[in-house]
């Protein structure tokens, strides 16, 4: 290289450094890392990650349980979609910490690496360990409140997006203690979703109660038009915890196994606490299920205490088979895989200082812990068996059965895999594609030859392979794998998926996601029992030997149109009843006049759908309002005239059989009216000059106490969360021209509706609220409309079909995950198993929601 040009290099290279200087480092100041990646912190930001955030909240209140403190946990959806969890313990610190100068509360919901479980000052046994729990919610939150009962005094404070916008401050007397935490996920944030699924909340929620004996958690989601609490309260624990996941099972001992440790030891010249308490029980199928826990926290991927166990497990089982001289010389050896068939267990330990794999603890790295679990394990199985030998024999044997199975399925699995190198490769009724690049292929699993056939012709065949399957699959839940490989149906699937299946090497079939011979794999039934059922059955079976699968996001279901809807020449697919809903209104909006009578203004079209969106969407929200037994448009007309700004409480006041409301626009009018009334603020419900007298009534308080009889004045004050997304609705209807001044109806017109003007069916309807006029365009809507429920694949024609449930530019796919597929199992287990009664309890329990019945 020349003299010239290294210097030329060094020039720019000098450059360079001057322009980057000192001045181009930044710091991300308080909760601002979070926000720029929230994937550190909360493990992303899609529907996992914001059910992440409910129990990063959660366990907080858990902790205090653990500490011994706290007995009620109150969780609550509301219908903005906010969430708030109450609980009765010790309210977090509102003092100032001397270090900071800042409120305790306020620290710890805002700075990084803060909190009382460090050095256990606060807390023996924990799940918040890395101090970015609550403080990670608040950063991405659109707005995060929060309420301590302290010292007498309940305390308020608010953020917005982790920035505090209301500083501390008293607003009322407490009678008890607690924290009251409500808090909005941003959009912004979680660009996916910001919706909560009451079924994964309410799953966490028995998970702890299980877990925690003794813990009562109440559960309401607020947003469908009834509700209905749900309890959560388990004397036993964990026993009832593994008997629940039996359900539908036959035990093969009626009581189940249970074993609890208390270790004291030293680690790194610190001294550490395990309590160990596992729980198991054997049943008839031929399934494993292990759930792992550690300070009430699941870990999904297991850890040490899951190795510990597993090890043994096999060797407790194997040892008690020698002694017992229950093993012949022609048996197969009885491996891991064999003594884990049917067996359900809970393995939860409670450890004063776990190491995790990350933030979202799904796996727990504490490696003494694998020792702790594997010795006490060990020792109290082996002093169960000698206390019972009959149930460990009967163990035994169905482990060797198990062994003698998993032989007889290696060596169909071997035959399956043999036939399909040698038999030509591809079953005959698998309709392949062109392309051989598996990621850019699809395979569509179609019910029946009917539907398999329009399938086939109106797919792209480029891309899209169709495999339709005949009759029912065999149940997968009642059969070990040899038997399942007798499946014609299942044979067909596994050649044409090229997979293989279960464990083992792949040389003997066992299952390898990297030979998948499509990426995307939809499973495509009738929206009827049938399909239902053949759609669980083949969830199943994935789950259960093609995990994998799963795991890499390759299972879909389709979903087809839910009705067909004619109105004159019009014809089209409605995907499901808030797509419904919303032609309804397209429609009721068609050919109308829409026009105030206080000016003889008409409002534009473009105007008029703004407008019956926004009073649609406001409509929803009111049942925020209206539960409460407050009227909605009474409840609009208190907003602010210059800002629009509603209330946030409602007082609810009962004498008798009178009942008045009261609106209070802020914490201050609720203060104000705490003290007016004599009442504590830390109560929902209780009696006028309750913090005079004692008396609270309050029978959803963090106390738990019961109403006092003969009080003949109750208050009851509710929060309505969604007073800020309303009052955004106001600004923008005030935008569109709409006059807001009063919801409520007055006896002359306001409003005109006139619908095909200038023809023989001209009508004109005359409104007397601004409300009305999304109720008459609905009403609209419905006029001539004729709605079909769709039920089957075979109803459309080939092109109907590819438009509708194929095309990749306008189709809707819906990716299974590991906890659909294991809820689908456990449905399955509970449906079509051999135990009746719980059968009938679901079919009593969930008769009334059946929304289309097949008869």
């Amino acid at each position: 290289m020349s003299e010239a040009s290294d210097a030329e290099n060094n020039a720019k290279n000098q450059a360079g450094a001057d322009a980057y200087g000192a001045d181009k480092l930044s710091q991300l100041k308080g909760l601002e890392a979070v926000r720029k990646k929230p994937g550190m912190y909360i493990g992303g930001t899609d529907e996992r990650a914001l059910h992440h955030c409910v129990s990063e909240v959660l366990d907080n209140s858990v902790d205090e349980h653990l500490a011994g403190f706290c007995g009620r946990i109150e969780v609550n959806i509301h219908v903005d979609g906010s969430i708030s969890i109450r609980d009765n313990g010790r309210g977090i610190p509102v003092d100032l910490n001397k270090d900071s100068g800042l409120p305790g509360v306020e620290l710890v919901l805002t700075t990084l690496h803060t909190g009382g479980k460090y050095g256990q000052g606060g807390y023996k046994f924990s799940g918040g360990t890395h101090g970015v729990g609550a403080k990670c919610v608040n950063a991405v939150s659109e707005w995060f409140e929060v309420e301590v009962s302290r010292g007498g005094q309940v305390h308020h404070m608010k953020f917005e997006r982790g920035q505090t916008v209301q500083k501390l401050e008293v607003i009322g007397k407490a009678r008890g203690t607690g924290t009251y935490i409500t808090f909005k996920p941003d959009a912004e944030i979680f660009k996916e979703t910001t919706a909560f699924v009451s079924s994964r909340i309410s799953q966490r929620l028995r998970e702890l109660a299980f877990l925690n004996s003794g813990l009562e958690i109440v559960f309401t989601d607020e947003r469908p038009a009834e509700t209905k609490p749900e309890r959560y309260f388990y004397k036993d624990g964990v026993e009832e915890f593994v008997k629940q996941i039996n359900q539908g099972k036959t035990p093969l001992h009626p009581k189940p196994i249970r074993i609890v440790k208390e270790t004291r030891l030293q680690l790194d010249d610190k001294p550490a606490e395990i309590h160990l308490e596992l729980v198991l029980q054997y049943n008839d199928s031929y399934n494993d299920q292990v759930l792992c826990y550690t300070n009430t926290i699941h870990n999904p991927d297991g850890g040490t205490h899951l190795s510990g166990f597993r090890s043994a497990l096999t060797r407790a089982i194997n040892q008690f088979a020698k002694a017992n001289n229950l093993l012949k010389d022609k048996d197969p050896q009885i491996t891991g895989d064999d003594v884990r068939e049917g067996l359900a267990a809970v393995i939860s330990i409670k450890h004063s200082d776990p190491k995790f794999e990350s933030q979202t603890k799904v796996k727990l790295l504490s490696p003494e812990v694998e020792s702790v679990v594997g010795s006490a394990a060990y020792e109290g199985l082996m002093q169960y068996f000698e206390m019972s030998p009959p149930v460990g024999k009967r163990i035994v044997d169905k482990s060797l059965n198990a062994a003698r199975a998993r032989e007889a399925a290696r060596k169909a699995r071997e035959t399956v895999r043999k036939g399909a190198l040698s038999g030509g490769g591809l079953p005959g009724k698998l309709a392949d594609c062109s392309e051989r690049d598996p990621a850019l292929t699809e395979l569509y699993i179609v019910e029946g030859d009917s539907a398999g056939g329009s399938a086939k012709q109106g797919r792209d065949r480029r891309f899209q392979a169709i495999l339709p399957l005949r009759g029912k699959l065999i149940n997968t839940e009642k059969a070990r794998l040899d038997k399942v490989l007798g499946n014609e149906e299942i044979r067909t699937l596994i050649t044409a998926c090229g997979t293989g299946i279960g464990e083992g090497d792949e040389s003997v079939g066992g299952f390898n996601a990297a030979k998948a011979r499509y990426h995307k794999i939809i499973i495509m039934t009738d929206a009827d029992v049938d399909g239902s059922h053949i759609r669980t059955l083949l969830l199943t079976f994935i789950y259960r030997q093609m995990k994998g699968l799963i795991e890499r996001g390759y299972i879909y279901i389709a979903q087809p149109p839910l009705y067909k809807i004619k109105r004159k020449k019009r014809e089209q697919y409605v995907d499901n009843d808030e797509q419904l809903n919303r032609i309804l209104l397209e429609l009721g909006s068609e050919d109308i006049v829409l026009q105030r009578l206080a000016d003889q203004h008409v409002f534009a079209p473009a105007a008029i759908d703004q407008i019956v969106e926004h009073l649609a969407a406001l409509e929803k929200l009111g049942a925020g309002v209206t539960r409460y037994g407050a009227g909605l448009a009474e409840y609009l007309d208190t907003h602010d005239a210059a800002t629009h700004a509603l209330p946030r409480y409602v007082a609810r006041i009962r004498k008798g059989n009178q009942e008045n409301h009261e609106f209070l626009k802020d914490e201050a009018s609720r203060a104000k009216f705490l003290s007016e009334h004599g009442l504590n603020a830390d109560l929902t419900e209780q009696a006028e000059n309750a913090a005079v007298t004692g008396e609270t009534g309050n029978t959803n308080s963090p106390l738990g106490e019961k109403k006092p009889l003969g009080a003949l004045k109750r208050v009851t004050i509710h929060e309505i969360f969604e007073s800020t997304e309303m009052a955004k609705l106001l600004n923008a209807l005030v935008k569109t021209g709409l006059e807001i001044t009063k919801f409520s109806p007055i006896e002359t017109a306001r409003y005109t509706m006139t619908e095909n003007v200038g023809q023989k069916s001209e009508t004109k309807t005359e409104l007397f609220s601004s409300l009305d006029i999304v109720t008459q365009i609905r009403a609209n809507g419905r006029k001539g409309l004729s709605i079909q429920r769709y039920k089957g694949l075979g109803e459309m024609n080939p092109k109907q079909l590819f438009e509708t449930t194929m095309d990749p530019d306008k189709r809707r796919l819906l990716k299974v995950n590991i906890e659909d597929a294991a809820k689908a199992d456990a449905l399955f287990t509970l449906l079509m198993g051999d135990e009746v009664p719980p059968r009938r309890q679901f079919i009593e329990d969930n008769a009334l929601n059946v929304q289309f019945l097949d008869v």
